[in-house]
């Protein structure tokens, strides 16, 4: 059951691409006088038993590069499987040893600002966070089925503290029960990317998934720019899984 709650953590997965170092695509627009004011994302997340994806925008009326307000709206989705009463924090239930189906549906609308000195770029964003789940066949010990509405903190770092190093931060808390956290460093390669490796951690209420592996960030080919992630997860319930991640940019 707890593997169930694991969907709103994969959301706040999905928030964390849409920090620098994140797997998306991106969409940028110009106003008249060449500012950059709105950037259009998505982004996969594939591990052994789920598929997630996401997609949204981030729209600066000062200029995506310019201090101030901003406003992100992400909206995301995916199909998971688990295991009724796989951990030890579940109560038995009905269902226990079940192989149970869970699609996710969630928005989330979240005005924030965005602080950058020097090297050092930092936004913060506070919002609404609503979510829906469904399970087959319908696991009542599940605290995430459902609709659920509630508030979500997000933030994200980007620190180059060298001209070919970066390290990149990211984290998300939503009252709905769950919650994120990751950290990546890299150096930059052939001086076309950077690449190096990343920690994550998601969890919800009863659940926890542990993420450590290697991304690759900002490579360039024409137009597109592409991003990616790969490496081995386990969960709270035992199990370890590999996971990937993958994203492009393209600038107009």
């Amino acid at each position: 059951m707890a593997f169930g709650r694991r969907i709103g953590a994969l959301v706040d997965a999905a928030l964390a691409f849409c920090a620098p170092c994140g797997a998306q695509a991106q969409v940028t627009t110009l106003d008249g006088d060449g500012e950059t004011r709105m950037l259009l994302f998505s982004g996969r997340d594939l591990w052994r038993s789920g598929i997630f994806g996401h997609g949204g925008l981030l729209f600066a009326p000062g200029g995506v590069d310019q201090d101030g307000f901003n406003l992100k709206i992400v909206m995301s989705g995916g199909v998971y499987r688990y295991t009724g009463g796989a951990n030890s924090g579940d109560p038995p239930g009905q269902l226990a040893g079940w192989n149970i189906l869970g699609v996710e549906n969630a928005l989330q609308v979240m005005p924030g600002f965005r602080v950058k000195r020097g090297a050092l770029e930092a936004k913060v964003f506070f919002g609404l966070d609503l979510e829906y789940h469904w399970l087959w066949p319908d696991d009542v010990t599940n605290h995430l089925r459902g609709r659920s509405l509630g508030l979500r903190f997000a933030g994200e770092i980007w620190y180059e503290p060298t001209p070919t190093s970066m390290v990149a931060a990211d984290a998300s808390l939503s009252s709905v029960g769950n919650h994120s956290a990751r950290f990546a460093v890299g150096w930059r390669v052939f001086d076309r990317f950077y690449f190096g490796p990343e920690t994550q951690v998601y969890g919800a209420d009863g659940y926890r998934q542990y993420r450590i592996g290697a991304h690759f960030t900002a490579l360039k080919t024409g137009a597109t720019e592409w991003v990616a992630a790969c490496g081995w997860g386990r969960e709270s319930s035992g199990l370890s899984t590999p996971y990937a991640r993958l994203g492009i940019v393209t600038r107009h």
